[in-house]
């Protein structure tokens, strides 16, 4: 079993309320951090999962103003972890493809910069979430697989600067993980069938299996470790 131990660390989990993002929150919770996580409602009452354990932030990732107030309520953080994304039917239409990049890629590079000092000064790390659309193309979601394969190269390219200031920085790539985002792949025996015969492990992923990934990560264990990318789908991308 693998065990981390993250007493008296600051952790913020963006879309911690739910799926991925909710395991990782709760992995670190559970390894004595800290937590906290933003969401897009008004309360963390608003959600059907028990988020108690956290302090929950109102943020809709669109809005700079709000990254910008986030960032301003923490004096210190030691890990960030920027999971919080989007993908939308018809990004093949400019507005929806500008959404998409704000979300999934600038919101993150605003955060990156704005907590960038609070790091340093705790010799932290940040893990980006992209997805195996970081490497391969999903033709339907052409600003969803441009956003994180722009992520990885972002994360690459401060993992390189910010390494001398004691900052590491990873991604970790998730394929076909069973959450509400693949519902679309079990919506049927036959989808679900095809699907899964294109990974070779022949079954979904769990959301604990990406929070330990970035979890180890982040971890002071793996300190010689920055500027990687780990691709958690069961192998999908060797097909």
């Amino acid at each position: 079993m693998i065990t981390f131990d993250f007493s008296q660390k600051v952790v913020l989990v963006t879309g911690g309320s739910q799926g991925i993002g909710y395991a990782i929150a709760r992995g670190f919770a559970e390894a004595g951090a800290e937590v906290h996580i933003t969401g897009t409602r008004s309360n963390a009452a608003d959600y059907e999962t028990d988020l108690s354990q956290f302090t929950y932030h109102q943020l809709d990732l669109h809005d700079e103003a709000g990254r910008a107030r986030l960032t301003d309520s923490f004096s210190e953080i030691d890990v960030l972890v920027n999971n919080a994304g989007r993908a939308e039917v018809g990004e093949y239409d400019y507005r929806t493809y500008l959404a998409t990049i704000e979300v999934n890629l600038n919101s993150v590079v605003d955060l990156c910069y704005r907590f960038y000092q609070r790091l340093c000064d705790s010799q932290g790390a940040i893990i980006n979430v992209g997805s195996s659309a970081s490497f391969i193309a999903l033709r339907d979601y052409p600003a969803y697989t441009a956003s994180k394969s722009g992520l990885l190269g972002f994360t690459r390219a401060i993992a390189d600067k910010w390494v001398r200031r004691g900052v590491r920085v990873n991604l970790v790539a998730p394929g076909f993980i069973d959450t509400k985002i693949i519902d679309w792949a079990k919506s049927d025996k036959a989808t679900q069938a095809e699907v899964l015969r294109s990974i070779p492990a022949g079954r979904w992923g769990a959301p604990d299996e990406v929070a330990k990934t970035v979890m180890f990560l982040a971890s002071p264990e793996v300190a010689y470790i920055t500027g990687q990318s780990i691709v958690v789908d069961g192998g999908l991308m060797l097909r």
